[in-house]
């Protein structure tokens, strides 16, 4: 799921680093299609579309650095509220002496593979 995601993810930035100057519409176009890729990763659909209006909001409002590409400041916004909406900062786990986790998945999905990592 994630690599093809992340495979549209890169294709639709791309498009856009490709415009010399970013508007509305292009914005528009390319947050759709964002939308559109995160509903294919099975991402719910109100949390999709809350974090496309959050995209949009903070693409819209922002100015331009002069140092940075339109497209790039697009990638960057993005990049901020995906970690937002992920969880941000990771926390470290405190376990007791004896800590007993339970790892669940399908056949063939991996689980002895990540717990021997």
């Amino acid at each position: 799921m994630f690599p093809q995601l992340g495979d549209k993810l890169q294709d639709i930035f791309k498009d856009l680093r490709g415009h010399g100057v970013i508007s509305e519409s292009n914005i528009d176009a390319a947050l759709r299609q964002v939308r559109m890729a995160l509903l294919e990763a099975d991402v719910d659909f109100q949390v999709a579309r809350k974090f496309i209006a959050r995209v949009k909001q903070k693409a819209l409002g922002e100015t331009v650095l002069r140092s940075i590409a339109p497209g790039q400041q697009i990638v960057k916004i993005f990049h901020g509220e995906l970690v937002a909406l992920l969880g941000g900062d990771a926390e470290p786990l405190h376990l007791e002496d004896e800590t007993r986790i339970l790892i669940v998945g399908l056949n063939g999905s991996g689980k002895t593979t990540s717990a021997a990592k």
